[in-house]
């Protein structure tokens, strides 16, 4: 699996603007008007420049003031339409623009809860935001700034030449080696500077992570006085960042002064050899006026044309990371089985529920019809379960247990042990590498993901709360969740009376991942999340870690309530919360040392009785 990582120079060019060619292919009306647009506005430009030769020589030729009224008149009309064709391709490409943008962010977000979660353990917050911020914007100056003008600098610069050559051919040939000049050195700046703008996003990446971290951990950093260390780190990245964009900024800031440079030179040559050939009479005075007029104005295409390189070079840069990603592998899912809602019918078999509520759940394999229901029950089994989160690096070994339904099965051991990886591979985060799991004597690799998951209620170690109401963050867990249903849900995990004394109520807002709630209230609300999910599975991941002694007596009977017959897994640091367990299993070093109730355990006096009593630090 790929790293979203910056710092590297697109190694597929053709494949990112085949990507980006694909998204602006789906608004190909609106870009085609903005191309017509543009080139009519170019064309504007360089009418308007060449109606000088005519009105000047018309001039000294008729001498008449009517004549010079209906030359600046046609020259008027001629940049009025110019005019109005930049502020038509300017608002049709903004709007065309911010759909593109819309789309790549969409299809950006919808990819990525696609992967699977080990891409999230493997890619730092920083740097995926960076995907949505830095990298989106770089595009989005380029579909901005960019693209009309390219269209419009291509034109000018061909038909400036196309004009020279018309106007005086001679002249041209010296014109021609200061446009060689000037592309010889745009293009040295930018095979310089690419390097460097993509390293600036890299680095820019890097910041924002390192930003995210330290706001998200401010309470550990005050307690430990790490401000000064803290801010070390982030000058040595700001520093990085600096020095990446001093690189990309240096060439690039040279080449329109450059241009500018040898434009002027280039004028000033003409301006001689012209002023010459007037005098000789080798050309009139007319087209001698346009053609400098258009000698000065090829440094403004050129300068554009730079500017819009060091746009593309950065865009470029952001859209192979923003690709790559949308290339990563989803998690695939090969399952067939589903679980639906049945009812019972006469006979004793089972149907699927007329109105999807029935009351029970069973699994139904999508793929053979035939096949006849098998009720949900909770029944989980490890068969010779092997795995790692590496490759040559197992955390699981020969690993076999069972819960059968309607158990509370705990798990105890050390730190690394292996507690936490079992509860990831039963709802399916990972797969195992070796053995099999089954739930409810099915393989969990033939059930599909989404209902797998349906049926197990999950409260985690680290507490998640999303901006919403307390309400909302309830029913989370079920999206169709009456109120009733909410309240009822705060009451089993004893919620309901904090909640109430809340400014207002179940309607609270929640923000900054619950900031403005204690960690023991967010614990709480975590697992009603679980209760109003109402599954024959739970699993309890350290669920009473951050709660007091006397919370965590309040909750008891609740949770007592909740795990009334369903099948419950429960890693706990309290050896106290885990003494009502049908089975408490011990873990070292991914295999199971011992298995039994609490008093089989203390009366074997093996690793469970040194855990019980102190003898080993249990984390």
């Amino acid at each position: 699996m790929m790293k979203v990582t910056g710092g590297r120079r697109p190694k597929n060019l053709g494949y990112t603007l085949g990507c980006l060619g694909r998204y602006l292919g789906r608004h190909r009306i609106l870009l085609a008007l903005v191309a017509v647009l543009a080139s009519v506005s170019a064309l504007a430009s360089l009418l308007g420049t060449y109606m000088i030769r005519p009105v000047v020589n018309g001039l000294l030729e008729d001498g008449t003031l009517a004549h010079l009224a209906r030359g600046v008149g046609i020259t008027a009309v001629i940049y009025l339409v110019g005019a109005l064709c930049t502020l038509g391709y300017t608002q049709i490409m903004v709007r065309a623009a911010q759909k593109i943008l819309r789309e790549i962010r969409r299809d950006l977000f919808a990819h990525l809860q696609k992967l699977p979660l080990q891409f999230f353990d493997t890619n730092r917050n920083g740097d995926l935001m960076s995907l949505f911020t830095n990298d989106v914007d770089t595009v989005s100056d380029a579909l901005n700034n960019s693209f009309a003008l390219v269209i419009q600098t291509f034109v000018q610069v061909v038909g400036t030449l196309i004009l020279l050559f018309v106007l005086n051919w001679q002249l041209s040939l010296v014109v021609l080696v200061g446009y060689a000049a000037m592309f010889w050195y745009i293009n040295f700046s930018t095979r310089r500077s690419r390097a460097y703008y993509a390293r600036q996003q890299g680095c820019l990446g890097e910041l924002d992570a390192y930003i995210e971290e330290m706001i998200a951990g401010q309470k550990v950093i005050k307690v430990f006085n790490h401000q000064q260390a803290d801010l070390q780190g982030f000058a040595a990245r700001n520093e990085k960042l600096r020095q990446a964009g001093t690189g990309a900024q240096s060439y690039a800031a040279t080449m329109i002064p450059a241009v500018v440079s040898i434009g002027y030179i280039n004028y000033a040559v003409i301006a001689v050899l012209g002023g010459l050939m007037v005098m000789k009479g080798w050309t009139d005075l007319g087209s001698l006026a346009s053609y400098l007029v258009f000698v000065r104005q090829t440094t403004m295409p050129i300068n554009q044309f730079t500017q819009q390189g060091n746009f593309l070079l950065a865009a470029l840069a952001g859209a192979e990371r923003i690709f790559t990603t949308m290339e990563e592998t989803p998690e695939t899912d090969e399952g067939t089985i589903d679980l639906v809602a049945v009812q019972e019918a006469p006979g004793g078999a089972l149907v699927p529920a007329a109105d999807g509520a029935g009351g029970r759940w069973a699994w139904c394999d999508r793929s053979r019809p035939d096949v006849p229901f098998v009720p949900l029950c909770g029944d989980v089994r490890f068969h010779n379960v092997d795995f790692g989160y590496e490759r040559g690096r197992l955390v699981l070994q020969g690993l076999s247990l069972y819960a059968k339904p309607g158990q509370k099965i705990a798990f105890v051991g050390s730190t690394g042990a292996g507690k936490t990886t079992i509860t990831n591979l039963i709802n399916r985060f990972y797969d195992v590498t070796a053995g099999s799991i089954t739930y409810d004597g099915i393989d969990v690799r033939l059930i599909r993901k989404d209902a797998l998951r349906r049926s197990l209620g999950i409260v985690l170690q680290d507490t998640h709360l999303f901006t919403g109401t307390v309400a909302d963050n309830i029913r989370f867990g079920k999206l169709d969740a009456t109120q009733e249903e909410i309240e009822q849900a705060a009451r089993i995990a004893n919620a309901d009376s904090f909640i109430r004394r809340l400014p207002q109520g179940y309607e609270t807002m929640v923000t900054s991942d619950g900031a403005n709630l204690s960690q023991g209230q967010r614990q709480l609300l975590a697992i009603a999340r679980a209760a109003v999910a109402d599954p024959p599975v739970l699993i309890l991941d350290e669920a009473t870690s951050s709660i007091d002694t006397r919370t965590e007596a309040l909750i008891e009977k609740g949770m007592d309530r909740l795990m009334e017959g369903r099948t419950v897994f429960v890693i706990a640091h309290r050896l106290s919360t885990v003494r009502n367990a049908d089975a408490i299993i011990v873990l070292e070093h991914g295999r199971i040392v011992e298995r039994g109730t609490h008093e089989e355990l203390l009366a074997h006096k093996g690793e469970y009785y040194q855990l019980y009593n102190g003898m080993f630090e249990l984390s």
